[in-house]
């Protein structure tokens, strides 16, 4: 909080870290990620430290837990459900953030700071802590899809550009209706419960997926298989042996082929050179009976 003086900033700072690591390494199968101090410094400013490690300890391993994997590939996928939600409530808001080429990234803040990393004043953020608690793991993002969707003026009228759209959004204004709000995030969960919405977020995955627009992609992922690679190398081999072999074998088939040849032609000259013998033997002698 601002204004705080400095020592109690630091006493403030060292709670914090104490509880991070006593989470951590209670919970090796979970992993820090850049926003989860923002998270455990509020539970530690609101009821303490000892109280604090064990909600926070409890939310880690439940609300959170897909936030610490290793890996953000269960975070990409939360931040799925989002337009599959605003595509239900506003479809003219969603084709134009399509269009725009925005995408997701822009909540990725929200989602796993609980809105506690971009909220200034902190009623608000201790407000939606109530309301998160009390909810399912997803309701965060819920919470995310009625904010652009009380913005849609805004959204429709910003230029249609990926750069124009996520500036806009990434700015929360700090005077929202925050209890309207949160009443229509519970209101969209129960009408469009994450159950219905499962598939189309899996599908807004794989399109995402650059490999997906290569239509060959997998077919050409197979050619590169190290045991494909081999087979056809040897393949490759074999070929270039047999064209080896039917050019070594090629001049000898030649060679008959010209002896072959040879024979029949001498043959028919030595033939031919008796024919002519014989005609010049009688030729005269038929001119005399054709020409007395």
């Amino acid at each position: 909080p601002t204004g705080m003086p400095d020592d109690q900033r630091e006493g403030l700072q060292e709670e914090l870290i104490d509880i991070i690591l006593h989470v951590l390494k209670r919970n090796p199968q979970l992993h820090y990620y850049q926003g989860y101090h923002d998270i455990v410094v509020t539970f530690l400013l609101v009821v303490g430290d000892r109280l604090a490690t064990a909600l926070v300890e409890k939310l880690s391993t439940h609300h959170l837990r897909d936030f610490m994997d290793p890996t953000m590939d269960n975070t990409k996928h939360i931040l799925n459900y989002l337009m599959p939600i605003i595509d239900q409530v506003n479809p003219e808001v969603h084709d134009f953030m399509q269009s725009a080429e925005v995408g997701t990234i822009f909540a990725l803040s929200w989602l796993i700071t609980w809105f506690g990393h971009v909220l200034s004043d902190f009623r608000h953020v201790v407000r939606l802590y109530d309301f998160f608690l009390a909810c399912h793991p997803l309701m965060p993002i819920y919470f995310a899809a009625v904010i652009v969707l009380y913005r849609e003026q805004e959204v429709l009228d910003c230029e249609c550009d990926m750069a124009s759209v996520h500036h806009l959004l990434s700015q929360i204004p700090q005077d929202l209706p925050y209890e309207t709000l949160i009443s229509r995030a519970g209101d969209l969960f129960v009408q469009f419960p994450p159950s219905e919405l499962a598939r189309e977020a899996a599908q807004q995955q794989a399109e995402r997926t650059a490999a997906s627009t290569f239509k060959d992609f997998e077919l050409a992922s197979v050619q590169q298989r190290p045991d494909t690679v081999l087979r056809q190398r040897f393949r490759e081999r074999l070929r270039g042996e047999e064209r080896t072999k039917s050019i070594l074998t090629k001049p000898r088939t030649n060679r008959f082929v010209k002896l072959a040849v040879m024979g029949l032609t001498v043959a028919l000259g030595a033939a031919a050179l008796a024919v002519v013998k014989s005609a010049l033997e009688w030729a005269p002698k038929f001119e005399l009976q054709i020409f007395p």
